[in-house]
């Protein structure tokens, strides 16, 4: 009798720790696995806030609204909305972006519509598409890419898992993004990005020497995503620096948003959309 209690102790340790085991190999799986940024067809994530990059402790900070002209942003109750204008004291500018940037600020309080990628139906580049407003960021991962779509007017782009940055690229819109998981980040390193596109919605200009790294992770449960990104580029800025951008996640279908068609000179308003002076077909 003794014996046989002692068999169905041992079995019944043995048992424990198999599952034990079990429960670490699960655990160690799923520490492993890269995030999933989309666990349903109809995650989307919308951009929290008026579409500023935060600043980080200890860096740089990025540019923000000239604390002389208040911004108000549209659909506030009961106030005019008024338009951005960059702050070109920050110290961490060369001599040429500000002077960029002061020109365009002048003729934006002359009375000039403040460009806006989305408003002007035109790619935001590296990080202005992190910072698009008006739609929702749809992500699609595969083994060998991460693809991310922005509803309005369908911007797209293409991050390249475990690969190498080419060695001849041309400069475009959204640069040559290699990515790779670290845990529960995605790591995107951008380069090649020509210098069409500003960084920001207060309208920052910058180089073909401009160098993004972002790191893409779920927080607070999977409720929201944040972006971590560095930012470099010596021809613009005197130092790198980073930012945060954080996204809420929302339940939404994807939904077709042509921006060019419903966005040609509303109001009297010149936004500077691209216009096809023939057809391509």
């Amino acid at each position: 009798m003794r014996e046989s209690c002692r068999k169905r102790h041992i079995l019944s340790l043995g048992l424990l720790a198999s599952l034990a085991g079990m429960l670490e190999v699960q655990q160690a799986v799923a520490a492993s696995a890269p995030p999933d940024f989309s666990p349903t067809v109809q995650t989307a994530w919308v951009g929290i806030g008026i579409g500023a990059l935060l600043p980080v402790p200890g860096s740089p900070k990025p540019v923000a609204q000239d604390p002389a002209y208040r911004y108000v942003p549209n659909g506030t109750p009961g106030e005019q909305p008024t338009q951005r204008i960059g702050d070109i004291s920050n110290p961490n500018l060369k001599q040429w972006a500000k002077d960029v940037m002061k020109k365009d600020n002048d003729e934006v309080l002359a009375g000039k519509f403040a460009f806006t990628a989305r408003s002007s139906c035109k790619p935001g580049g590296v990080p202005g598409f992190d910072v698009l407003l008006g739609g929702a960021l749809s992500i699609l991962q595969s083994p060998r890419e991460v693809t991310m779509i922005f509803s309005g007017n369908a911007e797209t782009r293409h991050i390249l898992l475990n690969a190498s940055h080419s060695v001849n690229r041309k400069p475009s819109w959204y640069g040559e993004s290699i990515g790779h998981y670290e845990g529960d980040t995605l790591v995107v390193d951008t380069i090649g990005l020509n210098g069409k596109t500003f960084l920001d919605n207060y309208r920052t200009p910058h180089t073909d020497k401009l160098h993004v790294t972002e790191r893409w992770r779920l927080i607070e449960n999977g409720a929201k995503l944040e972006i971590l990104m560095t930012i470099d580029d010596p021809d613009t800025f005197n130092q790198p620096w980073q930012a945060l951008r954080q996204y809420d996640r929302v339940n939404r279908n994807f939904a077709e948003d042509i921006c060019s068609e419903n966005n040609s000179n509303p109001f009297g308003i010149d936004y500077g959309t691209p216009t096809a002076e023939k057809p391509d077909f």
